[in-house]
C-alpha cells in the first residue's frame, strides 16, 4: 500500500479508536499504524468526546472513527448519533465496529445512526485498512464538495455586492472586501479610469503595512498596463515580492501586517492557521514574502485594467477572484460610461445655463444653480430671465429623468422660450406653446415649468404654472406666501387654467425653486413645502441673501439638481 494512500492534503490520516478492551483497542492501533495512519485511543464514550474537544480547540478533528457499539457508558451507537448532531463533528465519518453484535439488524442499527460503514471484528488487517480509506476518502469529497459549494455562495454575494457600487472609488473598495472574504487574507482593489486615474480600496484585513505613497500607486498602474497590454477578458498572475512594490502585503521575509482582528481559518484543514503556511502571533498575521496573487480583468481593449491583489499564498482562490475581478471590470465599465454621460450632460447644462444674468432694469434678479451629487444622475433643471417689452420674463423648469436625454430636452425647452417670447411673453401663451412643441418633437417626455412676467413700473406679476411648485412671495416682514396658480404638466396635452396676477412691492421678493431643494426620500412634499415657505420667511433681506440661506437651510447630500431664483423690484436708474 503506497503512503499516499493515508495521507491528506496537510498531512497523516488521523483516526480515532474508541474500544473499552485494552488488548482490542491496542491491536486495532497497531494495525492502523503499520499502515501510516496517526491513531488516538478512547476507552469510553466520556474519554472520545473530550478528546474530541480537545482535537477541535487546537484545529485537528481526526479524519475517521472507529467505535466499538458496546462501550460501558454510552452505547456506541448513540455516541455516534451526539457526534452527527453536532455541528462541529458532523462531518467526521464513524465506523462501527463489534466483535458481539453481528448481526443485519446490529449493523442497519448502526447505519441508522449516522454511521458511515460497519465491521465485524476480528478482521483482517487489508479489510479494517481498506474501511478506513474508503471512509476517509468519502469523507474528503464532501469537504471538498461543502468547499466548492460554499466558496460559489460566497462568490455570488460578492457579485451581488459589487454590482450595487454607485461609483469607481466606492466599486474598488467594495471589491477589495469581498476579494478578502473569499480568499481570507488581505486584499487590495485597483480599478483604472481611461484618464489613468487610479481608484483604490484596501480590505478590513489591512492590505497595507504603511500608506504606499505616489510612487507605489504608480508603480501598480505601470505593472497592470504592462500586464494587460493588448489581452482583454480575465487571468490572474503570480508577481515576485521584488516586482511588487513594497507597502501593499509586505516586503521582505514575513512583514506583519497589523489589525487583523478576526479568525483566519484555513479553509482545507479547519485550523486557525493561514493558508499555505502562513502564521498567526496574537492578532498579527505574518505574510510569507511570495509576492502578490493578481486578478486582472478587462472588457475591452480601450477601457482601463481592474486588479483584484492578495499575497500570493491565496493562490487557490484564483479562480473565483478571476472572476470576481472580471464582474468588477463589467461594473466598472457602466460606472465609467456613466461618469462620461454625466459630464456631457453637466457641461451641456452650465453651458445653457449661465451663472449671472443680462442686466434687467427696475427689478434684481439672482439665481443659484448646484448639479446633483456625483453619486446621483443629472437632472433636467434650468431657469431663465429674459427681458421683453412687457417686463422681465422669469422662469425655472425640470424636465422629467435623469439622464443626457433629459439635459438636451432642457436645452430645447429653454431656446424655444426665448424664440417664443420675442412674439409673445405671456406666460399662459407660453405654456400652451411648450405643451405642443413637447407634445410634438418629445411626446413620451414630460416636464414642469413656472413661469411669471414682470413689470417693474407697475409690480405686475402674471403666472403661469405647469405641475410646479408654486413662487413664493417672501416679505421683509417675515412672512411669506405661495402663490396659488396650478397647471397640468407639459406634454400632457391637458387645458391649461388662467393665469394669475399678483402685486409686487420693492419689500417683496418673488421666490421660484426646483424640488431638489426640498424633496427628501420619505417626506410628503407638502412637509417639505412648508419647511421652505418657514426658512424663506426667516432668511436676511435681499434676494442673494434669501438663495444663500436657503442652500445652507436644505445643505445634504443632494440626489437631485437644484435651481433657485429669486427678484426684488429696484427703483429705476
Amino acid at each position: 500500500m503506497g503512503h499516499e494512500e493515508v495521507t491528506r492534503p496537510g498531512g497523516v490520516t488521523t483516526v480515532l479508536v474508541v474500544d473499552d478492551v485494552p488488548a482490542s483497542r491496542y491491536a486495532l492501533g497497531a494495525v492502523l499504524r503499520r499502515a501510516g495512519h496517526r491513531v488516538l485511543l478512547a476507552g469510553s464514550a466520556g474519554e472520545a468526546l473530550l478528546a474530541l474537544d480537545a482535537r477541535l480547540r487546537a484545529g485537528e478533528l481526526p479524519d475517521v472513527a472507529l467505535v466499538d457499539v458496546g462501550l460501558p457508558d454510552m452505547s456506541g451507537y448513540d455516541l455516534c448519533r451526539r457526534m452527527k448532531e453536532s455541528p462541529t463533528t458532523a462531518a467526521l465519518p464513524v465506523v462501527h465496529f463489534s466483535a458481539v453484535a453481528h448481526g443485519s439488524l446490529d449493523r442497519c442499527r448502526g447505519l441508522d445512526a449516522g454511521a458511515e460503514a460497519y465491521l465485524t471484528v476480528p478482521a483482517e488487517p487489508e479489510e479494517i485498512q481498506a474501511v478506513v480509506r474508503a471512509a476517509a476518502r468519502g469523507a474528503r469529497r464532501r469537504s471538498a464538495a461543502t468547499t466548492r459549494a460554499g466558496r460559489l455562495t460566497l462568490l455570488a454575494e460578492a457579485v451581488l455586492d459589487i454590482q450595487s457600487a454607485g461609483c469607481p472609488g466606492e466599486l474598488a473598495e467594495t471589491a477589495a472586501t469581498q476579494a478578502a472574504r473569499l480568499s481570507g487574507t488581505p486584499a487590495a482593489a485597483f480599478v483604472l479610469d481611461d484618464e489613468g486615474e487610479m481608484h483604490r480600496g484596501l480590505s478590513r484585513r489591512r492590505a497595507v503595512t504603511a500608506l504606499p505613497d505616489q510612487g507605489a500607486h504608480d508603480a501598480v498602474a505601470r505593472l497592470l498596463r504592462s500586464l494587460m497590454s493588448g489581452r482583454t477578458g480575465s487571468h490572474s498572475t503570480v508577481i515576485p515580492a521584488p516586482v511588487w512594490p513594497s507597502g501593499f502585503f509586505g516586503a521582505g521575509p514575513f512583514e506583519p501586517v497589523p489589525d487583523v482582528l478576526e479568525p483566519y481559518p484555513d479553509t482545507r484543514t479547519g485550523n486557525g492557521h493561514g493558508p499555505d503556511g502562513g502564521r498567526r502571533y496574537d492578532d498579527t498575521l505574518l505574510v510569507p514574502p511570495d509576492g502578490a496573487l493578481l486578478a486582472l480583468a478587462r472588457t475591452r481593449d480601450d477601457h482601463a485594467p481592474v486588479c483584484l491583489a492578495t499575497p500570493a499564498h491565496a493562490r487557490e482562490h484564483a479562480t473565483e477572484l478571476t472572476r470576481l475581478a472580471h464582474a468588477t471590470a463589467r461594473v466598472a465599465e457602466q460606472l465609467f460610461m456613466y461618469e462620461k454621460e454625466r459630464h456631457v450632460a453637466l457641461t451641456l447644462q452650465r453651458s445653457f445655463l449661465p451663472a449671472r444674468l443680462p442686466r434687467t432694469p427696475g427689478a434684481e434678479v439672482v439665481v443659484r444653480y448646484e448639479p446633483a451629487s456625483r453619486q446621483a444622475e443629472i437632472g433636467g433643471d434650468f431657469y431663465a430671465a429674459l427681458p421683453t417689452p412687457a417686463g422681465v420674463l422669469t422662469g425655472i423648469g425640470d424636465v422629467v429623468g435623469h439622464s443626457l436625454d433629459a439635459a438636451t430636452v432642457m436645452v430645447e425647452l429653454r431656446h424655444a422660450l426665448r424664440a417664443y417670447c420675442v412674439e409673445d411673453p405671456d406666460p399662459g401663451a407660453l405654456t400652451e406653446r411648450l405643451d405642443r412643441m413637447l407634445q410634438r418633437y418629445h411626446p413620451d417626455v414630460t416636464a414642469t415649468l413656472c413661469l411669471a412676467l414682470v413689470d417693474p413700473a407697475s409690480g405686475r406679476a402674471r403666472i403661469a404654472n405647469a405641475g410646479h411648485i408654486p413662487p413664493l412671495v417672501v416679505r421683509d416682514a417675515g412672512t411669506a406666501d405661495y402663490v396659488r396658480v396650478r397647471g397640468p404638466l407639459l406634454g400632457l396635452g391637458l387645458p391649461r387654467p388662467e393665469t394669475v396676477d399678483v402685486r409686487l412691492t420693492p419689500a417683496d421678493r418673488l421666490l421660484m425653486v426646483t424640488d431638489g431643494l426640498i424633496e427628501t426620500r420619505g417626506t410628503d412634499l407638502a412637509v417639505s413645502m412648508e419647511h421652505l415657505r418657514v426658512a424663506a420667511a426667516g432668511a436676511p433681506h435681499g434676494v442673494a441673501a434669501l438663495c444663500d440661506t436657503l442652500f445652507e437651510c436644505f445643505d445634504r447630500e443632494r440626489d437631485d439638481d437644484i435651481a433657485l431664483l429669486a427678484l426684488r423690484l429696484t427703483a429705476e436708474d
